[in-house]
C-alpha cells in the first residue's frame, strides 16, 4: 500500500511538472501574462532568499493632481427652464456654478431620459447604444434592445481603468425591464459598467427617497 501511495504521488508530481512546463511554453509563445512578463523580483528555492515585487499587482492610480469629475444630470428638464440659461426656474447654485465655469449652448438631445443618459455615459449615438427609446419600450431589433453593447465603453470604465474611484447616485433607468430583478442578469447594472458603487434605483418610476438597490 505504501509503495502504491509513493508511486501515485510521484505520478501526480510528474503531471504537475508537465502542466507547469506546458504553461511556461505557452506563455512564452504569447508573451505571458502581465504578472509574468513584468515581474522584477527574485524567486529562489528558499523564500528567505527570494525578493517580492508588488509592481505587477498594484492597481493603477490616477495621476497626482488629477481632478474630481462630477456629472449632475437633471432628468426630464429642459435647459431653457433653468435660470442660468434665462429660464424662470430660480437655481442660485447653478447660477454660481455657471458664473465660475463654462456653459454650453449646443447639446444633442434625444428628448427621452434613457437614450440621453446612454449618450452621456458613452459619448455615442443612442442607436449605437441600443437605446432608441426608454427601457420600457425595448424590443428585439437593432438599436432598440436597451442593452448597451460592450463596444460602447462608458466614461466610468475609462476612468476606472485609469485609477479613478467611480460612483453613481440616483436614477439609472438604463436597464431592460426583464433585468430589473435580484435574480436577473446584472450585465447592464451600473456596477458592471465601470462604477465601483451604486446607490439609487434601476427603474424609471421610483420614489427618490427610497432607493431600491
Amino acid at each position: 500500500m505504501m509503495r502504491s501511495f509513493v508511486r501515485n504521488s510521484w505520478l501526480i508530481c510528474l503531471a504537475l511538472a508537465v502542466v507547469s512546463q506546458s504553461c511556461n511554453t505557452q506563455s512564452g509563445k504569447k508573451g505571458g501574462s502581465d504578472d509574468t512578463t513584468q515581474f522584477r523580483g527574485v524567486i529562489k528555492l528558499d523564500v528567505r532568499d527570494s525578493e517580492a515585487d508588488w509592481g505587477p499587482y498594484t492597481r493603477k492610480a490616477a495621476p497626482k493632481g488629477s481632478p474630481n469629475v462630477l456629472f449632475i444630470l437633471y432628468d426630464d428638464t429642459g435647459l431653457a427652464a433653468w435660470s442660468p440659461y434665462g429660464g424662470r426656474i430660480n437655481m442660485p447654485t447653478m447660477d454660481r456654478l455657471a458664473a465660475n465655469g463654462l456653459t454650453y449652448t449646443q447639446w444633442h438631445t434625444t428628448a427621452l431620459c434613457s437614450p440621453t443618459r446612454s449618450c452621456l455615459l458613452t459619448g455615442r449615438n443612442h442607436h449605437l447604444n441600443g437605446m432608441a427609446s426608454i427601457t420600457e419600450t425595448a424590443n428585439g431589433f437593432p438599436g432598440t434592445s436597451a442593452m448597451i453593447p460592450k463596444a460602447c465603453a462608458s466614461m466610468a470604465q475609462i476612468l476606472q481603468d485609469n485609477g479613478w474611484a467611480t460612483f453613481w447616485i440616483g436614477k439609472d433607468h438604463n436597464v431592460p425591464e426583464q433585468e430589473v430583478a435580484p435574480g436577473a442578469s446584472r450585465a447592464q447594472w451600473p456596477v458592471q459598467l465601470g462604477f465601483d458603487r451604486f446607490y439609487g434605483f434601476l427603474a424609471g418610476k421610483r420614489i427618490n427617497g427610497t432607493p431600491t438597490w
